[in-house]
């Protein structure tokens, strides 16, 4: 995560905190003279316009006064959709049992695109250090264990 999006980060979470929601992700990117700063945001239930309204005015003034973001951006807050992207330990843990599409860095059973119900988001403690692992069951009913570490992107799959 760049230092934009660190910052950024600092003061959109206890906003979000306040009105009950979480931050899925951040993205920031420079395109056409101008920066586009994406928020996407959830909650139990769902965000609707309403939320991603409301929490875009609580913001900006606060991304404004902070000065994070030099020059012209545009601020897009939004929810994360039908194909969320899995990100932390709390979003694998909290979609068990969900179906997820998962790529990795390197190939896994020379294959790197997985589709399959998501079982299990586990630490195993190896000699000196602890890797996170993700178990995906697909559709064959064969169980895929994946190091977080090789995990280029894991996304809800519908």
């Amino acid at each position: 995560m760049g230092k934009v999006n660190e910052e950024v980060e600092k003061i959109v979470l206890s906003i979000l905190k306040e009105e009950g929601m979480e931050l899925v992700d951040i993205e920031y990117k420079m395109g056409r003279g101008r920066g586009i700063l994406r928020l996407y945001i959830d909650k139990p239930g769902g965000v609707k316009i309403d939320d991603c309204e409301r929490i875009s005015k609580r913001i900006d003034p606060r991304l404004e006064r902070s000065d994070i973001i030099r020059g012209h951006y545009l601020l897009e807050v939004s929810s994360p959709g039908l194909d969320r992207p899995l990100k932390k330990e709390a979003d694998f843990k909290r979609f068990r049992g969900r179906l997820i599409k998962v790529k990795t860095f390197s190939p896994i059973d020379n294959q790197k695109t997985f589709v399959g119900t998501l079982k299990d988001y586990k630490k195993d403690y190896k000699k000196d250090y602890k890797e996170e692992i993700v178990a995906l069951e697909t559709r064959e009913g064969k169980v895929i264990e994946i190091p977080m570490k090789n995990i280029a992107k894991a996304n809800l799959h519908e």
